[in-house]
C-alpha cells in the first residue's frame, strides 16, 4: 500500500470537533479535543470515541466510568485550540473556560453548543487509540439551530488548511 494514498484517502473522512471531558470529583480532570465521534445506537443512546492511549483522558475515563462530549460550533476555533493542550483544573474553569457538571460529574462546557453526558459501557484496547463507547444519560443545546444541527458543527477544516487528522 501506497502510504501517501492511504493518508489522503483517510484524510477524506470528515470529522466534527469535540471537547471530550471527565473528572473524578477530587480535583483530577481531564479534557481533550477530539474528533472521532460518532453515535452507534438510538435505544440505548449510544455515542463511540476514539481516544489515544497515552492522553490523561483515557485512564481517568477507565477509572471514573463517565465522560462527557461537548460539541463545538462554528467560529469556536477557539475553543477547539484551548484543548489541544493538558488540563488545567481552576475552580470552576478548565483551561480557563467556565464548566457545570450533571449527572455523571463530567465538566460541561458553558460555551460549548451542545453536549453529551455519558456512563461508560465498555472499551476496546487495540492501537494507539482506544474506542470508548457510552451510553447517553443527559443531553443539552445552547440554542434550538434552525435547519440541520449537524451544519452548526464545527469541523476539521474549520481549524485551517494546515490542520489535518488521519493518515
Amino acid at each position: 500500500m501506497d502510504e501517501n494514498t492511504k493518508k489522503t484517502a483517510l484524510r477524506m473522512i470528515p470529522y466534527g470537533l469535540y471537547v471530550l471531558t471527565s473528572a473524578d470529583g477530587r480535583g483530577a480532570a481531564a479534557a481533550a479535543t477530539v474528533n472521532w465521534v460518532t453515535q452507534a445506537s438510538f435505544k440505548p443512546p449510544l455515542v463511540v470515541v476514539g481516544v489515544k492511549v497515552d492522553s490523561g483522558a483515557h485512564e481517568l475515563i477507565k477509572e471514573t466510568k463517565c465522560f462527557a462530549l461537548n460539541v463545538l460550533a462554528k467560529g469556536q476555533q477557539g475553543l477547539a485550540f484551548a484543548f489541544f493542550k493538558p488540563a488545567e483544573l481552576d475552580g470552576h474553569t478548565l483551561n480557563g473556560e467556565r464548566y457545570f457538571t450533571e449527572i455523571t460529574g463530567s465538566p460541561l462546557l458553558e460555551n460549548a453548543a451542545a453536549w453529551l453526558d455519558c456512563r461508560l459501557q465498555h472499551v476496546h484496547e487495540w492501537g494507539d487509540h482506544s474506542v470508548f463507547v457510552g451510553e447517553v444519560v443527559g443531553a443539552g443545546v445552547r440554542h434550538t439551530p434552525e435547519g440541520r444541527a449537524d451544519d452548526l458543527t464545527l469541523t476539521l477544516r474549520d481549524l485551517g488548511e494546515k490542520v489535518f487528522y488521519g493518515g
